[in-house]
């Protein structure tokens, strides 16, 4: 019987068949954080669950798989792939009511069970293939060890080819929702495929029938699934006016012309707002940000890292003369700033990681603008020592940092402590500012330079010198941390941030926003 299977469906059959589940399961594991991310924050958490929802389902697979193809002899590796497509087509119906029933849980218990609920049922299905290819491909007992390294290393291989089609290719022409019911359709495809030879070559009376049954379910779902992309609406209150899809999450701009305001989101971050009317800025620590050029004279060019919707550029042209290279990694993000928001290069407009791009700039600058936050997590490698000093080097002798870091004032605050300290490494003088006084969650803005910083500098007015002495905040650094990119806990400490900003956004907008 099994070497009429070698002979009829062939081992390059088997071996295609672990192959494309080996890469549905890095598919569906990279999607995850798709989904996730603009409920939970694109975190470590949601990474580390969605890793660890991962290899539980595979264990339960390989064993359950193991148990199921030893009683069931060679029958069964269809309804397996089968039941792994009906699960995958539900992924994307399921989302947002698990991510809403999740959201009581907090960040780390909630990214958990979510990827547990959603992922879980057809990873286990997939891990459930191998084992059962193998004892299909048995045919002596000698050969047993090199057929299972085989089939492994062919599963494995297509995980690979798997993450590098995703993410070289797929991201950024079809969206997340796409993408997972195309992959379920293979599936049930592939599961036909197979239940033909099960019945025909192994002689398994009525494979087809159950797994035609079956696949006919998975096809009835397909309705369901398109139909349960659920696209904001803000229930009257707001208006999508642009949403894009980007390698990085789900960018949109929303108006509420109520109140006359525009906003720039990506996930479960606002990280541009405007009057719709004039087109000024309305973010407070902007105007911090603003007031830096008058405080060391002649500044004539600026660097910023992280573009938002591009008003600091503006400010920097229209007050100051200024020439601004922007650093942004979301392409979606860069064209909502020209589009909707007004801005325009006047520099370089550079696309792609802060991280590797500062290390091809050359300075020096006279203002390097770091704004990088986002709602659901910091990206730590650009708050390091490391990154700090390669901002150092791009600076004139009397050139300012500015970096933006929200998060809480408090004396306990170990992540506020930690950036001061961070800074304080590299930089000889800093200044701490508040965007809101008296609010203990904050935007808080560090200017750090060579020289020492006078804000009571010639070229500020006597009320702008005024405003921002009321903004003047000191640091505690007693619980803080250097960070380097060696030890880096800033997202653990921000935790309690992630956790307010997202519900803060939630009453903003309501939890649709943040519902893919």
């Amino acid at each position: 019987m099994t070497n009429n299977i070698l002979n009829s469906f062939g081992r390059a059959g088997l071996y295609l068949t672990v192959f494309l589940t080996g890469a549905s399961v890095m598919v569906i594991e990279l999607l995850g954080t798709r989904l996730i991310a603009p409920f939970y924050g694109a975190s470590l958490y949601v990474w580390s669950s969605l890793i660890s929802v991962t290899m539980i389902a595979l264990a339960v697979g390989y064993y359950v798989g193991g148990l199921w193809s030893d009683r069931a002899k060679c029958t069964g590796l269809s309804l397996i792939i089968v039941v792994a497509a009906i699960f995958t087509l539900l992924i994307p119906w399921a989302t947002r009511f698990v991510l809403l029933a999740t959201d009581p849980l907090g960040l780390r218990a909630g990214a958990f069970v979510s990827a547990l609920v959603l992922f879980f049922p057809s990873l286990t299905m997939l891990g459930m293939v191998g084992p059962f290819v193998i004892k299909l491909s048995i045919s002596r007992l000698e050969g047993i060890g090199s057929i299972a390294g085989s089939v492994y290393a062919v599963s494995t291989l297509g995980s690979v080819v798997g993450t590098l089609v995703l993410g070289f290719f797929l991201f950024p022409l079809i969206g997340s929702r796409e993408i997972l019911v195309g992959l379920g359709v293979i599936l049930i495809v592939l599961a036909i495929a197979v239940a033909f030879y099960e019945q025909n070559r192994l002689g398994v009376t009525s494979a087809i029938l159950p797994c035609a049954l079956l696949a006919i379910v998975g096809l009835c779902l397909l309705p369901k699934v398109v139909d349960a992309g659920h696209i904001y609406k803000g229930g009257g209150h707001f208006q999508i006016l642009s949403e894009r899809e980007s390698l990085y999450g789900w960018v949109r701009v929303i108006e509420e012309p109520a109140r006359d305001l525009r906003f720039l989101t990506a996930d479960a971050s606002m990280i541009g707002a405007a009057s719709m009317s004039e087109g000024k800025s309305l973010l407070s620590y902007q105007k911090i940000v603003g007031l830096i050029p008058a405080l060391a004279p002649k500044m004539s060019r600026a660097l910023i890292v992280g573009l938002g919707a591009g008003h600091m550029a503006k400010t920097l042209e229209d007050q100051y003369g200024m020439v601004t290279d922007t650093l942004e990694i979301d392409p979606a993000v860069a064209d909502a700033a020209v589009k909707y928001f007004g801005y325009k290069p006047t520099g370089q407009a550079i696309v792609g990681d802060a991280r590797y791009e500062i290390g091809h700039l050359k300075g020096p600058y006279d203002l390097i603008i770091h704004d990088c936050f986002t709602g659901g997590s910091e990206p730590t490698h650009l708050l390091t020592v490391e990154t700090l000093t390669q901002l150092r080097k791009l600076l004139s002798s009397n050139g300012i940092l500015a970096l933006n870091f929200v998060g809480f004032g408090t004396d306990k605050s170990a992540a506020l402590s930690s950036v001061s300290k961070t800074i304080e490494q590299v930089f000889p003088h800093q200044s701490a500012f508040m965007a809101e006084p008296g609010d203990d969650y904050n935007d808080f803005i560090f200017l750090a330079s060579e020289q020492p910083i006078n804000i009571s500098s010639k070229g500020l007015l006597a009320d702008q010198i005024e405003w921002l002495k009321a903004r003047e905040y000191n640091v505690n650094k007693a619980q803080g941390f250097v960070l380097t990119d060696n030890f880096n806990p800033l997202e653990h400490l921000q935790t309690e941030k992630s956790e307010h900003y997202r519900h803060v956004l939630v009453g903003w907008f309501g939890a649709d926003l943040l519902v893919r």
